[in-house]
């Protein structure tokens, strides 16, 4: 019962700040056919800021860190993101209506990690006077490209065994079995690991990542301390409301196109963040007592494992996997994954109180 409490009492306070009532903001304009809109390019200007903001952040930290105390929750990132994609390949994409390449790929952008939800999470955190490791920036990389890997990897073997099968009828009236996508030809794990290191490459390559890699890089090598303090730290929590505006009306926009799929894209949409992020919890925990991770880390490490990735993942799928349904990936992530991650940051903090 006083679980229950706690973590209701969490919700209504967190449901009052900057960050959750401009996103439920977003979302009512678009449900009440509003015409307000923010340019795109103003939204991948904010992105890039708050990716440089967040990853400039982490490097100032990481150069004063213990390297066993980040090498732990580097590899519990690293471990939830490749879970995440495991589970949704025995889950959602089993599931009726659902093709396996379309359930790996949102398994992957559900095991990736979203920037404006990170950023969310540490808004709420400080709000709440609840201490983080300054290097949780850092661990984004590790679990975004981890799943992202995993997602894709299994879904060309997927499709490739599916080719391996497939029947075809020659001219001169003979079958014959295999496909254009079979592995097969050659050496197997050559070709897995070319394909691993295309999409590494290519995720390296993404603005999202681009730009968080540099600011970590900036962070580490560098000393631009003044710069951070007074640019980027100071727009941070402006440019953060206007994102969560952004991110609502467009998680609104998105439900319709779920109607076009599925029904278990919805069911996973709403159920995934919480469980994942639950694993996240459980992970953070076990980082908690082997090294002393902070309670404000924990919860962070279960916001990143609740997120689902809408920067970086989405561009990645589309041209890893031409195959998959977008309406869906980017659908269920945006749709609903994002706002019910946001809106379950509330849970992980009263979790945190009762449990550490």
């Amino acid at each position: 019962m006083d679980l229950i409490f706690t973590i209701a009492t969490t919700v209504v306070e967190q449901l009052q700040k900057p960050t959750l009532a401009f996103l439920i903001a977003g979302m009512m304009l678009a449900a009440l056919g509003s015409k307000f809109e923010i340019p795109e390019p103003v939204y991948k200007f904010i992105v890039i800021l708050l990716l440089l903001k967040v990853g400039m952040g982490a490097g100032i930290s990481v150069r004063d860190a213990d390297l066993v105390s980040l090498a732990v929750p580097a590899l519990g990132a690293t471990l939830i993101g490749i879970i995440i994609v495991f589970l949704g390949s025995k889950t959602l994409a089993r599931m009726r209506g659902v093709s396996e390449v379309d359930g790996l790929a949102t398994a992957g952008l559900f095991g990736a990690v979203s920037a404006s939800t990170l950023a969310a999470g540490m808004a709420m955190l400080d709000d709440s006077g609840i201490a983080y490791e300054g290097y949780i920036g850092a661990l984004y990389p590790f679990m975004d490209i981890a799943a992202l890997v995993t997602a894709i990897v299994l879904a060309k073997l997927g499709l490739a065994r599916r080719a391996a099968t497939q029947m075809t009828i020659n001219s001169d009236g003979t079958a014959s079995m295999g496909g254009p996508l079979s592995l097969n030809s050659g050496s197997g794990s050559d070709t897995t690991s070319g394909l691993v290191k295309s999409i590494m490459v290519d995720t390296f390559r993404s603005p999202a990542i681009s730009a968080l890699v540099a600011g970590l890089c900036l962070g580490i090598l560098s000393e631009p301390d003044s710069v951070y303090k007074s640019f980027y730290d100071q727009l941070f929590r402006g440019l953060l409301s206007i994102l969560m505006l952004i991110m609502g009306i467009e998680a609104w926009t998105r439900i319709a196109e779920l109607r076009k799929v599925a029904h278990a894209y919805i069911l996973y949409g709403i159920a995934a963040p919480i469980l994942h992020g639950l694993l996240g919890f459980g992970v953070g925990l076990i980082a908690h007592h082997l090294t002393g991770f902070s309670e404000g880390g924990v919860i962070l490490l279960a916001v990143m494992a609740a997120s689902s990735s809408d920067i970086s993942g989405p561009p990645t799928l589309r041209a890893a996997l031409p195959e998959a349904n977008s309406s869906a990936y980017v659908g269920t992530s945006t749709g609903l994954g994002t706002p019910v991650a946001i809106l379950s940051i509330p849970l992980f903090i009263g979790l945190a109180e009762l449990v550490i």
